[in-house]
């Protein structure tokens, strides 16, 4: 999953004529953690999917479109322990969502 997303990023960063660096900064956070997203290497958070959507000019869910462009037959054709790969990921990003979505109704409370 994060090489998926980290590999869109890098498209719609490319495309818009931006440098690792520049995104980084405009985002607030290093070029080596950004490097490691797009990478795949570090998950994301949804904090900073959604700074660099708005960097990018573009939506949360132009995104993650690639999350749900996998065909349904290679979940079949992968292993145990793949899948539960994905399961795990899927938790992960349904968990910082949702802690996101806490975050912003404390915000929208005070």
């Amino acid at each position: 999953m994060n090489e998926k997303l980290g590999s869109r990023i890098r498209a719609l960063r490319s495309a818009r004529n931006f440098t690792q660096e520049q995104l980084a900064d405009q985002i607030g956070i290093s070029r080596q953690k950004y490097a490691r997203i797009e990478s795949g290497v570090s998950s994301i958070t949804f904090d900073i999917l959604s700074k660099i959507a708005e960097v990018l000019g573009v939506t949360v869910g132009d995104i993650t479109r690639v999350l749900d462009e996998t065909p349904a037959v290679s979940y079949r054709a992968g292993g145990e322990n793949e899948s539960s790969k994905k399961i795990f990921d899927m938790l992960d990003l349904f968990y910082a969502n949702k802690h996101m979505y806490d975050k912003l109704q404390h915000r929208n409370m005070i």
